[in-house]
């Protein structure tokens, strides 16, 4: 058995053992550093992706992240981004986390998934104190094994370079990830694949929404109807063809210091109940953004 040295020390390597981060494209890299700033977060140096015309800023939490990717060379490679750009800013996909992708595609085929091709990765971060290149291996999953959203699998090679010290404290408190919300047609058409990949102890269905537990990180799956009613006050929501991904709710160490430093940015915060705080796509780059304590 392959073993990993992780900050609770040697364990087992897992195929996937959950979500790395996810993917907001916009359309001004520099704007959405700045309003992602503006939200209270702390984000690492530019990354430009060697050979192709993107780059980012990330926002890193101390198991995972948020990239926010941008074209900065459209004459070059953007794997789609200008596509997905042409009709909105938001988020636009996930990976998963693993420790050795070589196995998880071993894992997927056993599974029955026949996963797409494995690529190296490079991007440059353009540190002041220098250039660092962390490096990545990604193993790109077929449409059918992930139904309402696009995703691939990442291991990261150079995990030193990416998490650094300071990177993951932020002002607004934020810990992580806990759930992302996509809209499709049919909930409930995506309970076998997600069980498939996942097992079937990990999902959940019932009125109108599937959840997916991706490892203490959840992928909630409604309806256009149905996503009013889990996001109240949601106001600017786009009209847009199924599937998307609408909305993604952070935890922070203490719910009121948030909402204390967002409104005192002026931005439009709406409280749900006393448990969750709600800002509308238009002030997160078309991400419906949510913050949250633990629980």
């Amino acid at each position: 058995m392959k073993l990993v040295v992780t900050d609770r020390g040697v364990e087992p390597a897992r195929p996937i053992r959950g979500i790395d981060h996810v993917l907001v494209g916009v359309r001004g890299l520099e704007s959405a550093h700045d309003t992602y700033r503006r939200l209270g977060f702390t984000l690492s140096p530019r990354g430009r992706h060697i050979g192709w015309g993107t780059a980012n800023y990330c926002v890193m939490f101390p198991k995972d992240y948020i990239e926010l990717l941008g074209i900065i060379d459209p004459a070059q490679f953007t794997n789609n981004l200008n596509r997905f750009l042409e009709t909105r800013e938001g988020l636009l996909g996930l990976a998963f986390a693993s420790d050795d992708v070589s196995m998880a595609a071993r894992a997927l085929h056993r599974a029955g998934i026949m996963p797409g091709d494995m690529r190296d990765l490079k991007r440059v971060l353009e540190d002041p104190e220098g250039e660092v290149w962390p490096r990545f291996k990604l193993l790109h999953l077929p449409p059918e094994a992930t139904p309402g959203t696009s995703a691939f699998v990442c291991q990261h090679l150079t995990p030193e370079l990416v998490w650094q010290p300071g990177w993951t404290d932020h002002a607004n408190g934020a810990l992580g990830l806990i759930a992302m919300t996509s809209v499709v047609k049919d909930p409930s058409a995506l309970a076998i694949p997600y069980a498939e990949l996942f097992g079937f102890d990990r999902v959940r269905a019932g009125d109108g929404v599937v959840e997916v537990d991706c490892g203490g990180t959840w992928l909630r799956f409604t309806t256009a109807e149905m996503l009013g009613r889990l996001h109240p006050g949601l106001i600017g929501a786009p009209r847009l063809p199924t599937p998307w991904l609408a909305a993604l709710r952070i935890e922070v160490a203490d719910l009121a210091r948030t909402a204390t430093l967002l409104e005192r940015a002026a931005l439009p915060v709406h409280w749900d109940g006393k448990q969750v705080l709600r800002l509308p796509p238009a002030a997160a780059c078309g991400v419906l953004l949510e913050f949250s304590e633990a629980g």
